[in-house]
């Protein structure tokens, strides 16, 4: 017969990496958000699940039930040789700890592989970070990477994490770039979803001297950092990227390749361009309708994007703050590792 585990002994064998999760939950809810490091094997696929969910509200339990085991009963071979494939100790989960995860476990368990249940299934588990999130204490020192936009802050950020620093993704954990046009060509992350990543990289940085992290707004696309975060961000320290504007631009064709997302750009320029001055949005316009990409982007950073930076970045205290002027991406990089040294912040292992 299978175990039942609770969510503290899960998430201690999922730290030190001697379990693996498995969400048993369907395709778009995995997708939509699951726990950090789960593998899907789905009881039911989508269009099942929506079968057995119409027999429940409108037919009775029992006949969900009967259509439920008539569907698992047909697939069942191909189920138990997903199971096989995943080696180690097993945990099982879908939304409430309930009829999914224990119809996982029991056939898994009569096939004779050993498997646990957590109990109160991911529901437990986003209980979990939400308290946790609302009594977190950020105990490393706090480096906000700042720069104009198109600085390549991310592109920075994920070299430094290559080589052993402890960088916080929070653009990558949203899946949006933070600004008007941040989501284009990517799916952007929900809210519960970019939790419980953040709370896997606060944890697992929680003994690291400092952290690494761009300086975002409270807001990025769809999600909204914590409260603690924001405040950690704005008392750390600061580090400015200076860059050339033309070396900006080519960051920013490169990155979000607008060529292949023409009608969206479009679409997102007509949120802002009542907020810039009538001749230039109008050759903004132009440029962005005759596929002069390179035009349109270096007036939408000359016009909209530095002003609005400029006045954020007057709020941090000059004590508190680096300058790095830099050619591009590679002298950023090298620039960066120069600063982390000289004011002592080792690469973390």
């Amino acid at each position: 017969m299978f175990q039942d585990i609770h969510l503290d002994e899960v998430l201690a064998l999922h730290q030190k990496q001697q379990i693996k999760l498995i969400d048993v939950r369907s395709p778009s809810e995995f997708r939509d958000w699951t726990i950090p490091g789960s593998i899907n094997i789905p009881v039911f696929n989508d269009e099942e699940r929506a079968e057995v969910g119409t027999i429940y509200k409108q037919e009775s339990t029992e006949a969900a039930k009967k259509r439920g085991l008539e569907i698992m009963s047909a697939k069942l071979p191909q189920f138990i040789e997903k199971f096989k494939e995943v080696e180690g100790p097993k945990a099982v989960f879908c939304w409430r700890g309930g009829m999914r995860s224990k119809t996982a476990a029991t056939v898994v368990d009569l096939m004779g592989m050993s498997v646990s249940r957590l109990v109160g299934g991911i529901r437990t588990y986003r209980s979990w970070v939400v308290d946790t999130l609302n009594s977190y204490h950020i105990q490393p020192e706090s480096i906000a990477l700042n720069g104009y936009t198109g600085s390549g802050k991310t592109i920075i950020l994920h070299e430094l994490r290559k080589k052993g620093y402890p960088v916080i993704d929070l653009e990558g954990m949203a899946q949006h770039r933070g600004s008007v046009f941040g989501q284009i060509g990517l799916t952007p992350n929900n809210q519960k979803k970019f939790d419980s990543l953040l709370l896997e990289q606060l944890i697992h940085y929680q003994s690291a001297p400092y952290i690494l992290f761009e300086a975002e707004s409270k807001r990025i696309g769809k999600v909204a950092l914590p409260d603690f975060l924001s405040e950690k961000k704005s008392n750390g320290i600061q580090i400015f990227i200076d860059m050339p504007v033309e070396e900006r631009v080519k960051i920013i064709l490169e990155d979000y390749e607008p060529w292949k997302h023409h009608q969206e750009n479009l679409n997102a320029f007509d949120h802002i361009k009542k907020r810039i001055h009538t001749p230039i949005a109008k050759e903004i316009e132009t440029a962005l309708h005759s596929e002069d990409y390179a035009t349109a982007v270096r007036l939408l950073l000359e016009y909209y994007y530095d002003p609005r930076y400029d006045h954020t970045r007057k709020q941090y205290a000059d004590e508190k703050t680096r300058y790095i002027k830099v050619d591009n991406i590679e002298d950023a990089i090298a620039s960066m590792e120069e600063l982390l040294a000289q004011m002592n912040m080792p690469i973390h292992a």
